[in-house]
Parts: C-alpha cells; sequence; structure tokens
C-alpha cells in the first residue's frame, strides 16, 4: 500500500485551511446559540409581562376559588391541602410492571430508551 506522501508546504496549507474552518465553526455556533438563548429570554418577558396583565392573582394560596376549596366550614377539601381526601384525589396508586417486562425480556426483546 502506498503511503500519502505530503511536502511540508502542502501540510502547512492543509492544517491552516482546517484551523480556518474549525474557528470559524466554534463562531458560527456561538452566533446562533446567542441568537437562540436571546428568542428564548425574549419569549419568556413576553409571556411573564402578558401574565401580568391577564392574571390579578400570582399566588395560587391567594386563589379566592383555591380559598373556598380549603375553607375549614364549607370547602370540599376541608381538611387541607395535605389531608386524606386530597391526598386520595390528586395522587394515583403504584402498579408493578415489572413481571411484563420481565416476560418481554424472556422473549428476546430488548428494550432502550
Amino acid at each position: 500500500m502506498k503511503a500519502m506522501k505530503m511536502s511540508r508546504r502542502g501540510f502547512m496549507k492543509a492544517c491552516g485551511i482546517m484551523a480556518g474552518y474549525a474557528v470559524l465553526s466554534v463562531n458560527m455556533t456561538k452566533e446562533v446559540f446567542a441568537a437562540a438563548m436571546n428568542m428564548v429570554g425574549m419569549r419568556q418577558k413576553q409571556v411573564y409581562d402578558a401574565d401580568a396583565h391577564i392574571y390579578k392573582v400570582r399566588k395560587s394560596q391567594d386563589n379566592p376559588m383555591v380559598q373556598k376549596i380549603y375553607d375549614k366550614k364549607h370547602g370540599f377539601l376541608h381538611d387541607g391541602p395535605c389531608g386524606h381526601k386530597s391526598h386520595h384525589l390528586l395522587h394515583t396508586e403504584y402498579k408493578d410492571r415489572s413481571a411484563s417486562i420481565k416476560a418481554l425480556k424472556s422473549k428476546g426483546v430488548t428494550l432502550s430508551m
């Protein structure tokens, strides 16, 4: 097999071209990332400003509907946000699905995320 021969001048030229492309690609990537982050920042500000004008109550604990729900006398969830009824309504039950996964693996199915 013939080895590729390159003169010193050719090697220096190739290295210069590769370095130029590397610097150019780093700068372009940096500019694209900065533009994307600027867009994210503008979007967050717009959403925050829109919410500030639309919603008068910004904290859920200050919301009158939430206060009525958790009212001690007449509230639906009168035992509080950590009470039995709210726990029952807001949480799901655990179901063990490991047996079905083991059955699939025994059949030769490979699972990946």
